[in-house]
């Protein structure tokens, strides 16, 4: 395996070994919120790794974060209680006011206010973002937001939101991608002043909300650039939540394969290591191929994002080709632990659970798919 950012990974692993399988089953029976665990990530600075060194960040790229969500998960535990952080610098540090980065990067960095929460999705658009329906009208120094969100996780244990919100109606604006804009909303102020946040159980323990926002204000100091090119702006956060995306489900396939690989080696049925049965070896090892494979394209679209390049496809291409490796790599790992993957004491279900979602979002791979037939192959468009 690579050696890029050694020294990173070493430090996460060192980090991660403090909080065992236990630790993440006890959370995860008790649908609980890692804090302790976030924690340490923000204390120890990985959390800030892309805000620069002026704001007291480390001043590193998307692949350098790549590296750490890659251990994290490499080491049986989960980053999607704190990966908004990263890929949420992709707007805010290219899109963001001198005087906004100056407020707000700092105190992100040394930990003391969290950027975890990005409201997009709406229960009507999915991922037709184009047709969000929650709307900002400007009033004097203020925007009025009205609408609500759905499955925006960690909104109960941030403090900051990104949030994009329509500001002109889509059958008024040239394109329909334009009349979106993005606001940074306090959410510390905005919680019963507007904002009602509902907890949402799921599947995984993800620490996802429904967002209702009813005559919410938010200071017109805090929109995101300029008004009505939103879009444009949450792309450079959607195609770094893409990449790093790839990177845990590559970190969590290299879980799947390697524990696998050792259970079948111990395990012995009928007087020999059930690895020895093709059966058994042949799905293990073609997900590490899979793996490898997958993580070149992460590298590749890291790589074309930090040199501030052309990613999209190759964002999710790497998003489409990782996630379809970990679960791979977790339906290989289930076959051969039999019975035993379903008991909690192994960790297995529960990574099984998490690496699912990664199929569904954050954008299906069926879109994904669609993005690829039209944008690279310039089929037609079929919606």
């Amino acid at each position: 395996m690579k050696t890029e950012y050694a020294e990173i990974r070493e430090a996460v692993a060192r980090l991660c070994g403090r909080f065992p399988g236990e630790y993440w089953r006890t959370l995860d029976r008790n649908r609980a919120y890692p804090g302790d665990f976030v924690a340490a990530l923000g204390d120890a600075g990985f959390l800030s790794i892309l805000i620069p060194e002026e704001f007291g960040g480390s001043g590193l790229g998307v692949a350098a974060a790549c590296a750490v969500l890659e251990e994290i998960h490499l080491s049986g535990c989960n980053g999607a209680a704190c990966h908004a952080q990263m890929y949420t610098m992709g707007t805010l540090l290219r899109h963001g006011s001198d005087a906004q980065k100056k407020e707000y990067l700092p105190r992100i960095a040394s930990a003391e206010w969290r950027l975890q929460a990005f409201g997009v999705t709406e229960p009507a658009s999915g991922t037709d973002t184009t047709r969000i329906r929650t709307t900002a009208v400007r009033h004097g120094d203020r925007y009025v937001v009205n609408g609500q969100k759905v499955f925006i996780s960690r909104a109960e244990h941030s403090d900051l939101m990104l949030l994009l919100v329509r500001t002109a109606p889509r059958d008024e604006v040239p394109q329909r991608t334009d009349g979106l804009s993005v606001l940074l909303v306090d959410l510390r102020a905005a919680v019963g002043n507007g904002l009602t946040i509902r907890p949402l159980a799921t599947m995984m323990n993800h620490a996802s909300t429904e967002l209702f926002f009813e005559n919410l204000e938010v200071p017109a100091a805090n929109l995101i650039g300029e008004e009505g090119r939103g879009f444009r702006y949450i792309l450079d956060s959607m195609n770094a939540e893409r990449i790093l995306i790839g990177a845990e489900c590559i970190g969590d396939a290299r879980w799947f394969v390697a524990k696998a690989s050792r259970y079948a080696c111990e395990r012995e049925v009928f007087g020999r290591p059930i690895g020895q049965n093709q059966g058994v070896q042949f799905p293990i090892a073609r997900a590490h191929v899979q793996t490898q494979a997958a993580r070149l394209m992460v590298d590749k679209a890291a790589a074309l994002f930090d040199a501030a390049e052309k990613c999209g496809a190759e964002a999710n291409m790497a998003k489409l080709l990782a996630s379809e490796a970990s679960w791979a790599a977790a339906e290989a790992c289930v076959q051969t632990f039999g019975g035993y993957a379903f008991a909690e004491e192994y960790d297995v279900e529960r990574k099984f659970r998490e690496t699912r979602l990664y199929q569904v979002a954050p954008v299906s791979t069926n879109l994904i798919l669609s993005y690829i037939g039209t944008h690279e192959l310039g089929m037609p468009r079929s919606f």
